[in-house]
């Protein structure tokens, strides 16, 4: 993370140091840079050099207009979940054409502004959505590019909250129900079966489960040949694991080699929808000390960011290093807790933490991917700010909610 470094005794973004940024944004803040976005982007764009490809970015791990825009101007493809993110790909300035809509339960609305805007595929999960898919593309008269998302029935060996690709996952269909559903396919009149599509899991830390999952995926890309289908694309999801502690992980290139002469068997284009690995170093949430509290023995410091602002702590246990924003000193045992009314209010837990004082400004690193994503307004809290750091510039790119925001669209009926 060169990008966040230290110049004296203050941590940097890019070429601005983080205490302006709190100063004048104020606390909870997510702090993002362009130039790791980029490094990022670029390590995988160059992992796949001599194979036709697109880096596609998970819109999922940050959805903030900025963020996509950059991605975008990159040449960087988008991997979406709902309407709402497709909203916001178009916003963003993102072709069409590199766009690819995952999830297993698309509505109908969905499905047409999929279809409206003409995206490149839809990464199919069930034969009920394809039935859909196909009565809607007939109706209006247009015509669906889809992909069949396999389960390959695969470990990932992540956390269980964020393993997709294993037997009972909801997510993707059965290798046999893939091969039934396209014979179905060949009655259709408005679909188009190009591609495969898997994904795994987040945050993996192996090869050997994408190498064996991408290995089975890719026999079903011969195996559709074989039955007459133009396979063209092979999507082989993302989840690539970054470094929040000391967890052993594995680089682009790597996966790539490790995998290299599959992808080159399957003469298709190759696709990976990355966002944890292209969002979440170049980001960071900074959060002010309120308080200083002794309980049961502990210590706490008591600070103005909580669950609501980052939840992957409290909803995964996830590890994330928190830095002084001013000169480092001592280190105290402690847990760094928010003020939402939960035990679980958590950022960091029986850590070694800087022994802050009351008002001062920590960093909570590696916060750049479902971090704002999952923010939430819990206990009528305010979302935070949001800021992209450009060299020697910055400025908030999502305006700090106020409290006007948090009844916006509430109505209060004529008969209480």
């Amino acid at each position: 993370m060169d990008e966040f470094h230290r110049e004296g005794d203050v941590l940097h973004c890019e070429d601005v140091p983080l205490a302006d940024i709190a100063n004048s944004a104020g606390t909870p803040a997510y702090v993002y840079s362009h130039a790791a976005l980029y490094r990022s982007y670029r390590e995988l764009d160059e992992a796949f050099d001599g194979l036709d490809h697109m880096v596609c970015f998970a819109a999922k791990a940050n959805g903030n207009l900025a963020v996509l825009r950059a991605l975008a101007s990159f040449g960087a493809g988008v991997d979406i979940v709902s309407g709402g993110e497709l909203y916001r790909a178009m916003r963003a300035g993102f072709d069409p054409k590199k766009v690819v809509f995952a999830g297993v339960g698309k509505t109908e609305a969905e499905l047409m502004a999929g279809l409206g805007e003409r995206i490149l595929l839809f990464n199919v999960e069930s034969a009920a959505e394809l039935e859909h898919l196909e009565r809607m593309a007939n109706v209006y008269g247009k015509r669906a590019r889809v992909a069949l998302r396999i389960n390959p029935d695969v470990e990932p060996e992540t956390h269980e909250h964020i393993s997709t690709g294993h037997g009972g996952s909801k997510f993707g269909v059965a290798v046999e129900e893939a091969l039934a559903l396209a014979e179905r396919i060949k009655g259709y009149r408005c679909v188009d079966l190009i591609g495969v599509h898997q994904h795994i899991g987040s945050q993996i830390t192996k090869p050997e489960p994408y190498k064996e999952s991408v290995e089975k995926s890719a026999a079903l890309v011969d195996e559709l040949r074989s039955r007459g289908f133009d396979i063209q694309y092979f999507n082989i999801g993302g989840g690539l694991g970054i470094k929040y502690k000391d967890e052993e992980t594995f680089s682009p290139k790597e996966l790539v080699d490790a995998i290299r002469p599959t992808l080159e068997a399957t003469k298709t284009k190759i696709i990976c929808e990355m966002g944890r690995y292209i969002a979440g170093g170049a980001g960071v949430l900074l959060t002010s000390v309120i308080y200083r509290k002794k309980s049961g023995g502990k210590s706490f410091l008591v600070a103005d960011a909580g669950m609501n602002d980052l939840l992957r702590p409290s909803l995964y246990d996830a590890h994330h290093e928190v830095e002084a924003v001013g000169p480092n000193g001592s280190l105290e045992s402690a847990d760094l807790v928010g003020p939402v009314c939960e035990s679980g209010d958590y950022l960091a837990r029986d850590r070694e933490l800087p022994d802050a004082r009351e008002g001062d400004v920590l960093a909570v690193m590696n916060a750049g991917a479902y971090g704002f994503s999952m923010a939430s307004n819990y206990n009528s809290r305010l979302k935070p700010a949001e800021v992209m750091v450009r060299g020697e510039r910055w400025s908030v790119v999502r305006e700090r909610e106020h409290y006007s925001d948090l009844v916006r669209g509430e109505l209060v009926p004529a008969f209480l």
